[in-house]
């Protein structure tokens, strides 16, 4: 379905730089972020948050689907991602018991170990490029407006 033009509820300018500021500033800020895991950690962004997902998950282990789900990445993203994961040693892929179509990802304890290593220097990077930036009431209110466009582009 094509919009006109003239149908076209413009962005104001007040609006247009605030879309703009959030552009630049989660693409710095995610640039920043795998900086210092890629140089402290020798994991990207992606790889660090499988590897939290997993850690977070019964048994460090998550569906293929669900773990691209809950990183919102596409079923080919997360499987690049994870087979990087696979080759250094930290996680391993299996055919799922209940459903032999599906596959699992498990967190090995070396994947653990590196987490483990990496979280502190990820945590200062945040606390430092992001919520030491922000007031409490600034930082609720991207949570807030974040979790509202989250909800709004998650399929029911």
């Amino acid at each position: 379905m094509s919009t006109s033009v003239s149908e076209v509820h413009w962005l104001t300018a007040e609006q247009q730089e605030h879309w703009r500021a959030f552009l630049v500033g989660t693409a710095r800020l995610n640039e920043a972020l795998g900086r210092q895991l890629e140089r402290d950690s020798d994991l990207s962004l992606s790889e660090y948050e499988v590897l939290v997902r997993l850690s977070e998950a019964e048994g460090r282990t998550l569906r293929m689907s669900l773990l691209a789900d809950g990183l919102a990445h596409s079923r080919s993203r997360i499987t690049h991602t994870v087979r990087r994961l696979e080759a250094a040693g930290l996680v391993r892929r299996e055919a799922c018991a209940a459903d032999g179509r599906g596959v699992n990802c498990t967190m090995t304890d070396a994947g653990y170990a590196r987490l483990e290593s990496a979280a502190p220097g990820h945590v200062t990077a945040v606390r430092t490029h992001l919520v030491d930036v922000l007031t409490d009431d600034q930082l609720r209110a991207l949570g807030e407006a974040m979790s509202a466009v989250r909800d709004a582009l998650t399929p029911a």
